[in-house]
């Protein structure tokens, strides 16, 4: 995965947003099919957050997107269908480690940004492939800290308090306390530009960057427990913090980047059919959402086309 300073990079940038992930891959999947070949084939760098790194780490393994609607349809129901913290941070463990076993970061096929947050500093705990991704510190870098794929995709999903928190230890870091990355980057673009810029040192000009969404919604409340937290205003604020932090990482990706070649993809359905949350287990409404993201694919095709150079 040694990338060639002077050549040209694609990235793919997922963004957050717990079973909204279906929106993402529907647009993926359909890219996937106009490529004719694996994504992680067209990207030298993928970044995800929360559910956005699900997507990332099997993509970067080699699932193919169909592969991973499957799977997604069937996963969303078994974590989401639990009213406590505590059930669906066991159910996402439970389905993770079945998934992605003991891998590491060595089984990526491409290089990797998995955002998290270090919940006692405050600051980003990112796992990386790549000693070249590294800003200093060289000499102690391990990939993904030395810890399996799986804990870092909770890590990144660790949407607290409607998860649990994850306590985990590093080989380079120690034991840490982790949550969701969407409090800090759930649009992690100004992440991995700086990583393609700063770390591995491609010209902005060189720099192609594809960066998903999962849609913008009527956020509708489902189950006794989003109805609670609803009431008490806590859904609500948290809905609002992944917003601020998507909003903000791209505002400031542009003014740091202005001439980034970038295309972002996260259209707006504000009809009330399409009314749906972060914890949204209806296949109905799950495949509704994948439809969404074909048609969002679609509307912008030509833009993407002409991001990645495809004929």
């Amino acid at each position: 995965m040694n990338m060639e300073n002077n050549s040209e990079l694609n990235i793919l940038v997922l963004d957050g947003g717990g079973s909204k992930g279906v929106y993402t891959i529907g647009v993926l999947k359909e890219l996937e099919l106009r490529i004719g070949e694996p994504l992680y084939k067209h990207f030298g760098l993928i970044y995800g957050t929360s559910t956005g790194s699900i997507i990332a780490s099997l993509i970067a393994l080699g699932y193919s997107l169909e592969e991973i609607e499957k799977l997604y349809l069937e996963l969303i129901p078994k974590i989401m269908r639990y009213r406590t913290k505590l059930a669906k941070s066991r159910a996402i463990e439970e389905e993770a480690k079945k998934i992605f076993g003991t891998k590491k970061f060595d089984a990526f096929k491409t290089n990797v940004g998995i955002v998290a947050l270090n919940f006692e500093t405050q600051m980003p705990l990112i796992f990386k492939t790549n000693i070249q991704q590294a800003h200093g510190m060289k000499q102690s870098f391990k990939p993904g800290f030395n810890c399996t794929i799986e804990t870092a995709i909770r890590c990144s999903s660790a949407a607290y308090p409607f998860f649990e928190k994850m306590k985990i230890k590093t080989e380079n870091h120690g034991e840490i306390e982790v949550v969701d990355g969407g409090f800090i980057a759930n649009n992690s673009t100004l992440y991995s530009m700086v990583d393609a810029y700063k770390s591995l040192g491609f010209k902005e000009e060189n720099i192609h960057l594809l960066n998903i969404g999962v849609g913008q919604y009527i956020e509708n409340s489902s189950g006794m427990l989003s109805k609670l937290l609803r009431k008490i205003g806590l859904f609500n604020f948290f809905e609002r913090v992944l917003n601020a932090s998507t909003n903000s990482n791209t505002i400031i990706s542009k003014l740091l980047f202005p001439n980034l070649d970038m295309v972002r993809v996260s259209e707006s359905f504000p009809e009330p059919k399409h009314g749906t949350n972060m914890f949204e287990y209806d296949l109905k409404k799950l495949n509704r959402m994948i439809q969404l993201g074909r048609s969002s694919y679609a509307k912008h095709e030509n833009e993407i086309a002409k991001l990645l150079k495809l004929n």
